[in-house]
């Protein structure tokens, strides 16, 4: 099957299985393991979440928490429906446990998937994803996330900011400099104005992509911090194929997940924690691939994950395992000297 075909036939069987009361037959065993964690102020269950991008639209949030995760982040949302780059779009690279997407923001728009989220059944924690329309200049482009976040704001337990997206045409330039600050000053208004009006505060974290140098990595924190951003996501996919440059499919144009991006992702959170500190919290996502993986990005400074790729290519049991990992790395040692 195509990838994408793939993709959207298994969400469909997650969907029956669980409205059957068969989820539970596949689902990661968290009980054992789970750890809450309070983060941006929100009571997570455990630290693993669902990446944005494979529940778009909020087709699937019911069958999603209860194969195990943590919290869901759907989306990106756009405030148009689009569909996206043409296909094909997307490409399995199993032999490097990798995936190449052009998806370019398809969705249904972002009324479509508050009305979803609305008449969920799970109580589970929903973080939605924003972006811009591709058509929408990117000098207009503040327009479009201040849309979505008002429109967002009284559904969501988060909010995150994708200004780092591959796959449409000069997104990425709104993570640095006056494009950023502007962004960064008209949201956190806009929150604030929101928090008055719902009694409620939600928080904005930013999503960032591996493809920065130092500079842009030092620039972009201190625009984060002098802002007082809830979060950062660490990272978005790559376009770098030094790890792949071999493969047939490695001049696909996209994104790049899945385990060429672990190390890359890794170092990339590691620096930006560096600047950060304690001050702004992070959630580590790209090429978590193992329990292994996931406990060097903690180490890193990840105080959540996210999960894609790696639950494509093992699905629920992944949770399990990065879950049972992490509490064998914090129990001591009862043996140690």
């Amino acid at each position: 099957m195509p990838a994408e075909a793939s993709h959207t036939f298994a969400l469909k069987a997650m969907n029956v299985s669980n409205g059957l009361g068969l989820s539970g037959l596949l689902a990661a065993k968290t009980d054992a393991h789970a750890q809450p964690k309070t983060v941006m102020g929100i009571n997570f269950p455990h630290i693993v979440g669902l990446a944005a991008g494979l529940d778009k639209n909020a087709d699937y949030i019911d069958a999603l928490h209860a194969y195990g995760f943590g919290f869901i982040e759907i989306g990106t949302l756009t405030p148009r429906p689009q569909p996206g780059n043409p296909k094909p779009r997307m490409y399995r690279l199993v032999s490097e446990q990798a995936i190449i997407n052009r998806l370019g923001f398809n969705n249904k728009g972002v009324e479509y998937a508050l009305e979803k989220i609305s008449r969920r059944r799970s109580q589970g924690i929903v973080g939605i994803n924003i972006g811009k329309n591709f058509d929408t200049p990117v000098e207009n482009a503040n327009e479009d996330y201040i849309k979505c976040l008002r429109q967002c704001y009284s559904y969501a337990d988060y909010v995150t900011v994708n200004i780092s997206s591959p796959n449409t045409p000069g997104l990425r330039s709104l993570q640095f400099g006056d494009e950023l600050n502007s962004l960064l000053d008209e949201l956190k208004q806009e929150q604030s104005k929101l928090n008055i009006q719902w009694q409620r505060y939600v928080p904005i974290a930013v999503k960032l992509a591996p493809d920065m140098d130092d500079d842009q990595i030092q620039s972009c924190c201190e625009s984060l911090l002098s802002r007082e951003i809830d979060g950062v996501i660490v990272t978005n996919t790559t376009l770098d194929r030094s790890r792949i440059k071999q493969h047939p499919l490695a001049q696909q144009a996209g994104g790049l997940s899945g385990s060429p991006l672990t190390e890359l992702s890794c170092d990339v959170l590691r620096k930006i924690k560096s600047h950060v500190g304690d001050r702004i919290p992070i959630i580590g996502v790209g090429g978590i691939m193992s329990g292994q993986q996931a406990v060097e990005r903690l180490a890193a400074g990840a105080d959540l994950l996210q999960i894609y790729t790696g639950f494509i290519y093992q699905g629920p049991e992944l949770i399990s395992e990065i879950l049972s990992a992490v509490s064998t790395a914090s129990t001591p040692d009862d043996h140690a000297d």
